[in-house]
Parts: C-alpha cells; structure tokens; sequence
C-alpha cells in the first residue's frame, strides 16, 4: 500500500464528511478517487470498498462493536466510532486484509486523532472481537430486529417491505419459470421474500453497460473491449446489455469515448423497452439526467424520430449535453424545464412519455447504502406529492392513443402501485399489457396488468418499478 498516503485515514476523513454534512457517500468517494487518481488501483479499490463497505454494514457492525464495548457506540465519539467500525469491517468482510494489521492501524489512526488515552480501549474492544466475535449472539426473537442487524437494513424498511411485498405481483426470478416461482415465494411468506430483498441489497453490484444499436454493432464494440483488456459477460433480460469488468477507468475506453456503450442497469432499460418506443416517434423524458433512458430512447425512435430530454437544473442538462455528445446521436436534444409545472406547447404531442421520477430510491441501496438510513415516512409522503404533480402534468403531453410510461428505482407501494391507481382514478389511461414487450422471464406476476416490480436477490437488476398506461381517445 502507498506510504505517502494512508488510505485508512482517507477513508475515515470520508466516512466523518458522509456522516456529518449529510453528503452522499458516492459524491464523496468519487471526490476522493479523482484527487488520488494517481494512486495504484489496488490502494485505491481498497479505499472505495473500506469506505462503502463500513457504511453498508453500519447497524451490523454497530451491533458487534456493542456486543464488546461497555460505552455503545451511540454514545462514542464519531471519530472513534468510525475507527472501530472499520476495523471490524475489515476483520470481518475484507478476507485480503490481516486481522492484526486492523487493529493495529485503528489504533495509531486513534493516537493520530489525538484520542491518545483511548488507544487502549480501542486495542480491547477489537481483540475482544477478534477472540469472541465468531460466538456473537445474533437477535432471533424480534423478526424485524433479526433481519435489521443481520442485513443492515434499518427496522423501518424492514417492517415496510415485511408489511407491502406480495409474491403474487412478482415475475420469476432467474432461471425459473414464472408459475413455480409465485406459487413456492407464496409459499415462503414475506419474511423470506423481505430476506431475499435484504440479502440482494447487499450482494456486489457489477457495471452494466448499453451497446448503443445506432450506427454500431455488438460485436464490433465488444472487440474493442477486449482489445483494452476489458471482460464483457451478457447480463440478463436483453441482448445488448452487458457487465464489464478487468477495467481501470471507464472514460479510457475507446468504447465508452466514442459512445459505444453507456452505463445503464438493466432495469432501467427495461423502462424504455417497455415503452415499444417505434422509429420516428417523438418521445418526451421529463427528468432524464443523466441520461441513459434518453438515449436508449434515442436508438429506439431512429433517425426519423425525436426525443426531448430535459430536466430541472442547469448541471443536469449539462450532464445530459455531454453524454448526448458522446453518443453521436443527432437525433436529441438537452433542454432545462421544471417538470412539475406545465407547458402547454407539449399538449397531446408525445407519441411516449417518460416519466423516471425522483423517489425514495430504495431499489438502489446497493449501490447507494446512504440512502437506507435516511428512509422516512415523512420523505416518502414529499415524494409522493412530487411524483403526482409531474404524472398530472405529464397526462397533458401524451397523444391520445400514446403511451405513458412511469417508472421509479423503489420498492414502496406508495410511490408505485399506489401511485398508478391514484392516476388511473383522474386521468383518462387504461394499464397496457407489458408482456409484448419483455422477455419470457419477466412476464409472469402483473405484466399482463401493465406494471411490475422487480426486486434484487429476485432478478438480476436494481430494485425497479415501471407502469405502462395507454392514454385513451
């Protein structure tokens, strides 16, 4: 590891701004790779997964850290807390990193921090686990409590999905038929499909990647991959998506900067197949940053067609600008709009509109752990109020006979099924049938009724929901 930079203290100065300015943990973690980048990977990787990691497993290791430690963590100084919590994580989750050196490290991090008279406490707290922690004594007689600590998902996520997920609604996980699947995850109750969800949520995401279809072929981009080392393994559901992996940087590909591909999950693209956006159709994305739907879109509607991007704040257009460049694609545009708001030169001139609205994005913990811990009733209530505004407007830009697509990266009734039967009762859309447009796999559950959610530790994808609704007339 690099001697001039200590990359456990770099993870600690990380972790403390993530937790006290309230910053999101990848805008952070992004921030600190870009100013090191110079680093080896190795020094870097080991930051990024010390410090997503930590942050993952915080209630489990705050739990250990309890099981050991007379002052609970609650109670603890955030720099300590912080030290301890990542030293258990790497005695516990980091297999390539020595017991010894944890702990080691985590008391001359204390000593440097100036907690000088702590440094004892720190060394017993962390060889009390060392010795004791494979005999911990997990929480087995709350359900909601055992699935918090185990997992590291807040009680109140817990007892939501406890409480709201339905086998009934859901298509087969992979490699099982659609049938068999509902019947036996109906069987296994919500505590095992909660689990499921918990257990996906924790699970290693890949970067997936689109193969742009417009003036490009699969093969063609996967060669040029390969030529820069890069492995690409199809991810499910569609033929044109893939996980990349063996790479430094993704904006040194000659892939990524000629357009090839663009990161995208495979739920998202889902969204847009959905859609059945067709050549030369006119396709409306009312928050589209940064850009993934839009272009997908792009290639869909062809060289005849059009599609609007636009968004709320002059940095996402921008954002949306530069990957729009990127692709090469003519055939859209970036523009700045608030899309809670109306504007009457769309009126009933979409052929499709998309609308990926801002949510509570809990389909994505696995990506972004920050987000679990800021889950509350309250917010989800703001949200819902948002999303209805935008769908209201969102109604007046379809054509009669067009399609309106609504999608969110959740898993909270509220803002989806709910949110789908509260327009359904003031706007003239009837659902339409998704199965036209998905594989085989996925069209078990709802698809028939014009929506679906998918759910990691399910399907191959981050946490999803997407509605297809026909406007009438």
């Amino acid at each position: 590891m690099n001697n001039s930079v200590n990359m456990r203290e770099l993870a600690l100065e990380a972790l403390l701004e993530i937790g006290r300015e309230g910053r999101q943990c990848h805008t952070v973690i992004r921030q600190v790779l870009e100013k090191y980048q110079y680093l080896p990977r190795q020094d870097r990787a080991f930051f990024k997964r010390l410090c997503e990691g930590t942050l993952e497993r915080r209630i489990t290791l705050d739990y250990i850290i309890d099981c050991f430690s007379k002052v609970k963590t609650r109670r603890m100084k955030p720099v300590l807390r912080e030290i301890l919590r990542m030293a258990v994580y790497q005695m516990k989750y980091m297999d390539g990193v020595p017991d010894s050196a944890a702990v080691n490290e985590a008391v001359k991090l204390a000593r440097k921090k100036g907690f000088h008279g702590l440094t004892g406490f720190v060394n017993g707290v962390l060889r009390a686990v060392l010795r004791e922690g494979g005999q911990i004594s997990w929480p087995e007689e709350d359900a909601v409590r055992s699935l918090s600590v185990r997992y590291s998902m807040p009680e109140y996520l817990v007892e939501k999905w406890l409480g709201q997920l339905n086998a009934g609604e859901l298509p087969a996980p992979e490699g099982e038929a659609s049938g068999t699947c509902t019947q036996r995850t109906v069987q296994e109750g919500a505590y095992a499909l909660t689990e499921r969800v918990c257990q996906g949520l924790l699970a290693e995401a890949p970067l997936t990647v689109r193969v742009r279809q417009t003036d490009n072929t699969v093969p063609e981009t996967l060669e040029s991959l390969r030529s820069q080392g890069v492995t690409a393994e199809p991810a499910p559901y569609l033929d044109y998506a893939f996980y990349l992996s063996g790479y430094g940087r993704l904006d040194e590909l000659k892939a990524f900067q000629e357009g090839r591909i663009q990161v995208q999950d495979v739920s998202s693209m889902l969204a847009v197949e959905a859609a059945g956006i067709r050549p030369g159709d006119f396709v409306l994305d009312l928050c589209a940053a940064p850009g993934g739907k839009s272009l997908l879109a792009a290639d869909k509607a062809g060289k005849e067609g059009r599609v609007a991007a636009r968004d709320l704040t002059l940095h996402k257009v921008e954002m949306l600008r530069e990957n729009i460049a990127r692709s090469g694609l003519g055939n859209i545009t970036a523009e700045q709009a608030d899309a809670a708001k109306p504007d009457p030169s769309m009126k009933e001139r979409a052929d499709v509109v998309l609308a990926d609205l801002p949510c509570s994005g809990y389909g994505v913990i696995g990506r972004k752990a920050d987000i679990k811990y800021r889950a509350s009733r309250e917010s989800e209530e703001e949200l819902v109020r948002l999303q209805r505004r935008i769908l209201a407007q969102a109604a007046l830009y379809v054509k009669p006979g067009g399609i309106l697509l609504y999608s969110t990266c959740t898993i909270c009734r509220e803002e989806n099924q709910e949110n789908v039967k509260w327009f359904r009762e003031n706007f003239p859309f009837r659902p339409d049938d998704l199965r036209p447009f998905l594989c085989e796999e996925l069209c078990g559950g709802t698809a028939a009724e014009g929506y679906l959610q998918l759910l990691p530790g399910l399907h191959q994808c981050d946490g999803f929901f997407l509605a297809r609704l026909k406007k009438e007339g």
